[in-house]
């Protein structure tokens, strides 16, 4: 019986939060382990198409680096990275495109087809979707000396996103899912980094939320603890004292600005637990770290 009523509860607790966030817009970041895992991406796919049968508006845009490099070894195509990023050339934005648009990204609308939703695929130059242009990479070279200016090749820096298409798509029923795939005016093509395309399109929508999977269980602090919330001052202030380090800098960068452009709350979160998603939203307590625009407990 003890089981029954465990269900029960959860069901009770979820609901004022369905309530809430009824007709609201969550973009979420999908990468990481959850991208690899068999099982963690079947609950991903259960995730999204809950999460659009009881009211919300789930959008998803995913990477795919581990994918990409393996089809860059298959063709014997070397990969170099600055500072996490991959410099692309035109070869290796070809591979790019094709296996962020051609491969992966059809592997997730049929995942969540497959189990009973009803998900469209993308890619930033659908629509108009994404305007890019080739992003100025400066790397820093200590005290008193200028930075670094490294070409990059084609790794874009997004100018404009028209959500015309996303509305449309919400409207109707659909879950949209992006490939993290840009144009510039003159016709190129661009390879983005999905963090900053999921900020910039729930920026630009408004969006309720901002989930950011990936593979910690948040932010944590100087002793390994989860830091449950964060605040724009308390988060620069974290960086500042060499807190937040490494990848989880830009990621935090990427919550703040959305912030400031009018997101609701901002979330990192551990993609590698089984239905994070639902427990960080659907939950008083939740499972990773909440960026919020000023002092707030509630999720």
């Amino acid at each position: 019986m003890s089981g029954y009523m465990e269900r029960a509860r959860v069901l009770i607790e979820a609901l004022p939060y369905i309530q809430r966030f009824k007709d609201a817009t969550v973009v979420i970041k999908y990468g990481g382990h959850a991208m690899v895992d068999e099982t963690l991406k079947k609950t991903f796919a259960l995730d999204i198409i809950l999460m659009k049968f009881v009211g919300l508006n789930p959008i998803v845009v995913h990477g795919g680096g581990p994918q990409i490099g393996e089809y860059l070894k298959r063709l014997s195509i070397e990969a170099r990275f600055v500072d996490g990023m991959r410099v692309t050339d035109q070869e290796t934005m070809d591979v790019v495109e094709m296996v962020l648009a051609g491969k992966v990204n059809k592997e997730i609308v049929h995942l969540i087809n497959r189990n009973g939703g009803r998900a469209v695929g993308l890619s930033g130059k659908d629509g108009h979707l994404i305007t890019a242009r080739k992003m100025t990479y400066k790397k820093d070279r200590g005290a008193d000396q200028p930075p670094e200016i490294i070409d990059m090749g084609l790794v874009g820096e997004i100018t404009e996103v028209d959500t015309g298409i996303l509305a449309g798509l919400l409207e109707k029923g659909f879950v949209p899912v992006i490939a993290p795939v840009g144009a510039g005016k003159g016709g190129e093509t661009y390879n983005i980094n999905a963090d900053l395309v999921a900020g910039r399109i729930a920026s630009s929508l408004r969006a309720r939320k901002l989930i950011l999977l990936t593979d910690t269980e948040g932010v944590l602090d100087r002793d390994g603890r989860l830091i449950s919330t964060l605040t724009p001052e308390k988060t620069r202030a974290l960086t500042a004292d060499g807190t937040i380090q490494g990848g989880m800098i830009p990621k935090t960068r990427c919550c703040l600005e959305a912030l400031e452009m009018g997101v609701g709350k901002a979330h990192i979160i551990d993609g590698r637990k089984e239905h994070a998603i639902l427990v960080e939203i659907f939950t008083e307590s939740g499972v990773g770290t909440q960026l919020v625009p000023a002092e707030s407990g509630a999720r």
